[in-house]
Formats: structure tokens, C-alpha cells, sequence
């Protein structure tokens, strides 16, 4: 447990407008609650899908991809060709080391808040437009989702982890009383 209050307990994200802060406050947060969850978990603990659910590792990386592909759609552009292989890899995760994951994690977040710094408040309400079916929202909801999409996962990564940690002390529990 983090010593310090919450990120958004903290004060302001220095260059981030008063409008834009709780989006980086989430954003920040988000990478703490991941590495503190993600502490110690073993590499098969980091791909394994308990009960069906997403594993950790899969939540570590569509947390970096989704970040970079909703930021893009707020500049108001499409997805490259590299953000829509990255985006099919997703479907069928190659097995990422953490300490990579949490790296892109962490370039990903800092881009974002590059964004933040970069967003004028006069753009928040244009229009914006959401993959092939050009889905309309604005500058602001999608970074508003960005920030609030990043703390379901980071949700679901503590969650899971701490799933992964107690059937590993039940198998362990299990594994010192069988009979020998």
C-alpha cells in the first residue's frame, strides 16, 4: 500500500489545464495501482486467465495500446498501420514480459499527458470522430474515456492479480498437506 495519498489527492499536474486534470490524475493513478498489483506476479501467473477472465498481461496491453489509439482519434486522425496490427495482436497476446508491459504502459501514459499539456480548452467541445463507423463524440469525452477506460483496467489488474495470488497460496496450501 502507497504511503502517499491518491494522485488526485496531490494537487495539479504541472501544464495539464484545471479542466483536463482529473483526466490525468486517473491516468497517473492507473499506473501505480498496476505496478503495485503487478508486484511479484510470476509469468504464469501474468498470462494466466483465471476462470475465463482476461489474463494481466492481456489488461497491460491493451491498457498501452488503447491509450495510444483513443489519443490518436482525439487529435482528430486515423489509426497507422502499425496501431492496427498492434491493435489485432491484442486479440491473440504474444507472451510480453512484464517489466516490457509496464514500459509501455508508462510511454503511454506520458504521452498522454504530453496530450493533456498540448490541448487547448477552446478544442475540447470539437468533434471527433471513432473508427471505421466514424462514432461521433468530442476532444473531451475522448479524453475523458482514455483516462476512464485506463482505471477499469487498472481495476481489473489489481483484481486479477490478487485472484492469482490466493489460488497460488491455495495450490501451495494444498501442495504441503498432501500426503507424501
Amino acid at each position: 500500500m502507497s504511503s502517499q495519498p491518491e494522485v488526485w489527492l496531490r494537487g495539479p499536474v504541472s501544464g495539464v489545464s484545471p479542466r483536463l486534470q482529473p483526466a490525468a490524475h486517473a491516468l497517473l493513478q492507473t499506473v501505480e495501482d498496476v505496478e503495485q498489483a503487478v508486484d511479484g506476479l510470476n509469468a504464469d501467473q501474468l498470462w494466466t486467465a483465471p476462470g475465463g477472465a482476461a489474463s494481466v498481461g492481456f489488461h497491460l496491453l491493451h491498457l498501452a495500446g488503447a491509450t495510444d489509439r483513443l489519443l490518436t482519434y482525439a487529435r482528430g486522425e486515423t489509426l497507422n498501420d502499425a496501431q492496427r496490427a498492434r491493435l489485432q495482436a491484442e486479440r491473440n497476446p504474444p507472451r510480453t514480459d512484464v517489466q516490457s508491459l509496464l514500459a509501455d504502459l508508462r510511454r503511454a501514459v506520458e504521452g498522454a499527458l504530453e496530450q493533456l499539456r498540448a490541448t487547448p480548452d477552446q478544442t475540447l467541445e470539437e468533434a471527433r470522430a471513432i473508427g471505421r463507423a466514424a462514432l461521433p463524440t468530442t476532444v473531451l469525452g475522448l479524453l475523458f474515456h482514455t483516462a476512464e477506460h485506463a482505471q477499469r483496467h487498472a481495476g481489473q489488474v489489481v483484481t486479477t492479480s490478487k485472484i492469482l495470488r490466493a489460488l497460488g497460496s491455495i495450490q501451495a496450501t494444498a501442495s504441503a498437506n498432501a500426503p507424501r
